[in-house]
């Protein structure tokens, strides 16, 4: 007896369910995970899925879609990046583009990129970001009727909405490490080193690393700092018979009546100006040496904290949020965010996930513990 071979009739193909996932914004560990999960969960219920490579770039050229397959994502989980490609500056509705004078202007390709969608028969959109990314995945759907589930993701952990977003922990880890080295030479060198971080303009990063790698001072943006607090701490340390320092500063912290320390790009690469964050590390080791005379260092740990395997809470967490954006894209519920809440993940309106960024609360148990065991926030 032999086995028959069935073909899917003409009706089966055409409802079969496609979905297109895109990673935007700074890249993050545990990204590679949620396309992991996505893929094998909507292969498990008979759907198709693509990738989108830089953000919107593929639906805006189909050949810069690519077909995933649970053969494709087999060993991605443990590695850094993602295997899409990311941007934050593929803004749809402000593109810049080249004209034929060579000047960038901004173009809206929103309708594009929706006809892109509906010709390739695409049922859903799952967009992988931070805040920036999230609003756009939001306008597509309030403004253009796109299906769009949202995935949070940022090293940063700000989103108001999710409890904890996959990238920083593994970014929190990497800081510890880093500072957790610098004792052994600042020991040595009876030097202060000073380590800058990313985070924006919230403080998760320095403060859970500078705890961690029992830092002397943590200066974050929640806190306005007096660099005359800070020095007192270093040479408090002198006076207890140790002669170092580690101090950990958040990229967006600032001191009191001053202005946050920033780099802006070429205005002409991007047609716009964009504020990037970094400096304000060199800034305070100067001021430390200058008041403290004492020999002073700093570091930018920078995009280190992106990079590299994701920890095992951040494997975790990536691979539950991308099962149940498929749930939700199941369920038909669009517009919406999987976020972390308690122990559960539970889906909450995209216009709730971008309203307000997540600062470190100053009542929290973190801050207080800082305060108890001798860290000084520069207040």
């Amino acid at each position: 007896m032999t086995n028959r071979i069935f073909f899917p009739s003409l009706c089966e193909v055409e409802q079969m369910k496609k979905i297109v996932i895109s990673t935007g914004g700074g890249d993050a560990p545990g990204l590679n995970a949620v396309i992991y999960a996505i893929t094998k969960s909507a292969h498990y219920r008979g759907w198709e899925v693509y990738g989108s490579h830089s953000g919107y770039k593929g639906l805006l050229d189909p050949n810069e879609l690519v077909r995933l397959t649970p053969e494709i994502v087999e060993d991605i989980t443990p590695t850094g990046g993602t295997i899409l490609g990311s941007t934050n500056k593929g803004n749809p509705f402000a593109m810049p583009v080249k004209n034929l004078a060579g000047e960038v202007q901004l173009r809206d390709v929103s309708d594009l990129i929706m006809q892109t969608f509906t010709r390739m028969g695409f049922f859903c959109h799952i967009a992988v970001g931070g805040d920036g990314s999230l609003e756009i995945a939001h306008r597509f759907a309030t403004e253009k009727g796109m299906p769009v589930i949202g995935v949070p993701k940022t090293i940063d952990n700000d989103l108001q909405a999710t409890q904890r977003t996959f990238g920083c922990d593994t970014a929190v880890a990497t800081a510890t490490e880093a500072i957790d080295r610098l004792h052994s030479t600042a020991k040595s060198h009876d030097r202060v080193m000073v380590v800058e971080v990313m985070g924006r303009d919230s403080g998760w990063i320095a403060l859970n690393s500078g705890i961690s790698g029992c830092a002397d001072v943590i200066l974050i943006p929640e806190i306005p700092f007096d660099i005359e607090k800070a020095c007192a701490k270093i040479n408090d340390n002198e006076l207890h018979h140790k002669h170092y320092a580690i101090v950990v500063v958040a990229e967006g912290a600032r001191a009191k009546d001053a202005e946050v320390i920033h780099k802006a790009t070429d205005a002409h690469e991007i047609g716009r100006q964009e504020i990037l964050l970094g400096g304000v590390g060199d800034w305070v080791a100067q001021q430390i040496r200058e008041k403290t005379g004492k020999d002073t260092r700093s570091l930018v740990l920078g995009h280190l904290q992106r990079g590299g395997s994701p920890t095992t809470f951040d494997r975790m967490l990536a691979l539950r949020f991308g099962g149940a954006a498929v749930r939700l894209a199941e369920q038909g519920i669009f517009d919406h965010m999987v976020a972390l809440s308690a122990t559960d993940i539970v889906a909450v309106p995209l216009s709730e996930a971008i309203k307000t960024r997540k600062k470190v609360p100053l009542d929290s148990d973190k801050v207080l513990t800082a305060r108890e065991i001798g860290i000084c926030l520069g207040d």
